[in-house]
């Protein structure tokens, strides 16, 4: 990342200007650093949602199971449409995680120039 110096003197007397010299560095808007990181925290984010998915798509497919011994007349229950929603999430999570994750390994490999 390159930076820039800013030098700045101050309207202070001439004897004491001569000492006084503030330095501040400026960062500059990088984009590669801004996509890889927008690509990482979207890698993360979603493969932690793919969990938490599965998990419930886990819990609903236990309370189905419960219902379902407890009444056998159920036909459709809440608890399967609720796991219906959990693994499509959990699909759409993953494959943004696989997506992402090519993305970042091709970024990196044209950068590297193999």
């Amino acid at each position: 990342m390159k930076t820039q110096k800013v030098t700045h003197q101050s309207s202070l007397p001439s004897n004491t200007r001569n000492k006084l010299v503030f330095r501040r560095t400026r960062k500059r808007f990088n984009p590669r650093i801004f996509f890889d990181r927008t690509i990482e925290i979207t890698a993360i984010v979603s493969l932690l949602f793919t969990g938490f998915a599965g998990v419930g798509a886990m819990a609903c497919w236990g309370m189905e199971i419960i219902e379902t011994n407890a009444d056998p007349n159920i036909i459709i229950s809440g608890w399967e449409q609720q796991k219906n929603i959990c693994l499509g999430a959990m699909l759409v999570s993953f494959s943004a995680f696989l997506g992402s994750s090519l993305v970042g390994a091709s970024l990196s490999i044209q950068r590297d120039k193999f």
